[in-house]
């Protein structure tokens, strides 16, 4: 059976942390119009959750116009809960923003209640997280703390404790994502991922193992702990990702 979270959270009718893990969509173009027909199509696909990674649109640095693009996803996504992340671009970005630029830009989003879940880099630092994190709490929007590594896979000590982390600095979701060199790595990240479920972190987790080597915990995953995987809708958001129809049918197997 699945090691499910002890803290489950909430947003819209959705449950993440429970009996399934759940299938994300990014949403992830440069043009206005691009953007929306990948939304509409990504929903025909019938995701769990869509996260738009505003750091792909070509005026991210509008965020009147990426409010105004969000009021029209939340339109097409209905009841799906819908993840907004502008993405730093140390740790993967599209696109470099200053930090202040960023800060703002997340901000309004968590104010705006048209997105329901945002996620931010630990490496912001503690004032940056604050204050995404007092505003996402008064408005009800729920946080994820991330750390991403694209090179390697650190040791399984640092990664518990960057999850253990994002849990500490207030997240309500915690998540990594580690580059692995040959499959030892991939057991580092599912074994972190294990200890993290049983030992410290009662949140629900996202722990990715990318690349090619790491497909194996976009569909197994969820026995370890993590909560959420990413799958390929319209277009992919990271390598390794998987298009959602065969990672529906092995999930379906597993789960």
């Amino acid at each position: 059976m699945r090691q499910q979270s002890k803290i489950q959270v909430k947003v819209r009718e959705t449950i993440i942390g429970g009996l399934v893990p759940l299938i994300c969509l990014p949403i992830l173009a440069e043009k206005e119009e691009d953007l929306f027909a990948q939304a509409r199509e990504n929903i025909e696909m019938h995701p769990d959750l869509l996260e738009w990674r505003i750091d792909g649109y070509e005026n991210v640095e509008d965020i009147e116009r990426c409010l105004v693009i969000l009021k029209k996803m939340r339109a097409i996504a209905g009841n799906i809960p819908i993840l907004a992340t502008c993405r730093a671009y140390e740790e993967g970005g599209f696109r470099a923003l200053s930090k202040e630029r960023r800060l703002k830009l997340i901000t309004s989003v968590a104010e705006s209640g048209l997105a329901d879940i945002v996620d931010i880099e630990i490496c912001n630092g503690s004032g940056f997280v604050d204050q995404v994190k007092q505003t996402a709490l008064k408005n009800q929007t729920k946080l994820i703390l991330s750390y991403h590594n694209f090179s390697e896979t650190p040791s399984e000590e640092f990664l518990v404790d960057k999850l253990v982390e994002g849990q500490e600095m207030g997240a309500d979701i915690t998540k990594l994502a580690v580059m692995p060199k040959d499959a030892a790595d991939v057991l580092t990240l599912l074994s972190a991922t294990n200890r993290a479920r049983n030992e410290n972190v009662q949140i629900p987790m996202v722990t990715v193992a990318m690349g090619g080597e790491g497909k194996i915990s976009r569909v197994a995953g969820g026995l370890f702990g993590s909560d959420i995987t990413f799958a390929v809708g319209t277009d992919s958001s990271a390598p390794g990702q998987l298009p959602i129809a065969e990672l529906r049918q092995v999930m379906e197997v597993i789960y």
